[in-house]
């Protein structure tokens, strides 16, 4: 009984299958002439493809020279709005070119679904004017992302507190570092929002609002060592960041020595997001295997999607010190059911000095034997080599760092584990 239930199953889903394939196929003949135009024009150039009619509702505009004189094109199938239907990230990957330099890979994103980048539309009409459509040109000067506008010094946590995970507890000091390193002015450098334009100024606090994620890249950049793709520049509601390699999920399967190298690394970014001379943490709320890439040359492990950053201050805590901000604070063990679970307290991130978020995040969710991703489980480390299974050692610490039996017991797991990995990972070089 249970055979035949399943063959009916696979025929129907071979039938589904043959079906959507028909379609699209079909589609592909009844549009064939839009879709060689398509391929024809290099639809970067076009303003109205990078929605830069938004602005300055948008996320920049340092990159639209690049975008306008068509040294950006899309590759490949990228270019036909045909497989849009399946892009629901709206990232894309294309070829930018410099005269001198010869051409590279860049990933552009639009920062939000379809649908979302209409709620951010709306969202701005209802504030301005109470109705869901506007002129959006008209409506900001009536939104709070106008109201620094003139001659306001600085951007002060109590006008942006709470936006964004960037800035559920800003500093000034933190404030201060997003505006002094703001890419999308020419008169980057300092951190007095008055030398910004109006125009700017919109543009970086509709960011900060909608999706901070430009910003996370900008203010923490990967030339000074954080582990965040390259951020590249803006046009509309278009940013472009540097392409870093194959998301993490390609290597699940990869040889035993490879994925004991990309989790040495994993725990080293979640050492070093915590852990700083700056004393900023960075706490990473959305952590699964798509959210980081490894470097097809170096194998470097990248953060890609940074759009979920909390950020604290560290130095702030300090000074204020909040109830329990000298308690160390340990993260609940989430057993959910559901891919890339995470159990936290904003609030509590914001007011502790010493907390295993971060430890917590990169053990459940991508190397201990409760990370699941695709069908797949048993995390990066799955299936070790013999010895290493016999030894007993490397499975312990994975499950006191996921799910610590004794208190305080991840911190210590998780300082282990890096010196673990260290040491397998320079055994097997």
């Amino acid at each position: 009984m249970l055979r035949l239930v399943s063959l009916k199953l696979g025929r129907l889903y071979r039938y589904v299958k043959l079906a959507v394939l028909g379609s699209l196929a079909a589609a592909l003949v009844l549009n064939t002439h839009s879709l060689l135009a398509s391929l024809q024009r290099n639809e970067l150039s076009e303003r109205r493809f990078l929605q830069l009619n938004k602005c300055p509702a948008c996320w920049g505009t340092s990159w639209c020279r690049k975008f306008l004189n068509g040294q950006l094109r899309l590759e490949s199938w990228g270019r036909l709005r045909l497989l849009d239907f399946f892009n629901v990230k709206n990232v894309y990957f294309a070829r930018y070119g410099e005269p001198r330099e010869g051409s590279r890979r860049v990933v552009l994103k639009r920062l939000g679904s379809a649908q979302e980048l209409a709620d951010i539309d709306t969202k701005i009409c209802r504030r301005a004017t109470g109705r869901g459509r506007c002129d959006l040109l008209q409506a900001l000067p009536a939104t709070e992302f106008a109201s620094l506008n003139g001659d306001v010094r600085l951007l002060t946590p109590g006008a942006v507190e709470g936006w964004s995970d960037l800035v559920h507890c800003p500093s000034q000091r933190l404030l201060d570092r997003l505006v002094r390193r703001y890419a999308e002015t020419k008169d980057s450098g300092s951190f007095l929002l008055r030398n910004l334009k109006d125009s700017e100024r919109m543009q970086l606090l509709i960011t900060l609002a909608f999706n901070p994620e430009p910003l996370v890249l900008q203010s923490f950049p990967s030339d000074e060592g954080w582990p965040f793709a390259k951020y590249l520049g803006a046009c509309g509601r278009m940013v472009a960041v540097n392409y870093v390699g194959e998301e993490l999920w390609s290597y699940f399967n990869a040889p035993w020595e490879k994925r004991v190298d990309l989790a040495w690394q994993l725990m080293e970014i979640a050492e070093q997001l915590t852990n700083n001379d700056f004393e900023f943490a960075l706490y990473l709320l959305d952590v699964s295997f798509d959210n980081f890439a490894v470097g097809p040359r170096d194998g470097k492990v990248i953060i890609v999607d940074a759009e979920n950053v909390l950020v604290a201050d560290k130095r702030l805590i300090r000074q204020n010190k909040p109830e329990n901000w000298d308690v160390w604070y340990e993260s609940k063990f989430d057993d959910c059911d559901k891919e890339a679970c995470l159990s936290f307290s904003k609030e509590i991130l914001c007011a502790r000095v010493t907390v295993d978020h971060n430890y917590y995040a990169i053990c459940q969710n991508l190397l201990s034997r409760h990370a699941t991703w695709r069908g797949t489980s048993g995390g990066l480390l799955h299936d070790p080599p013999p010895e290493i299974a016999k030894d007993g050692r490397l499975e312990a610490l994975l499950d006191e760092c996921a799910n610590p039996k004794k208190r305080y017991g991840r911190f210590q797991a998780a300082k282990e584990l890096r010196e673990y990995l260290a040491q397998l990972s320079n055994n097997v070089r």
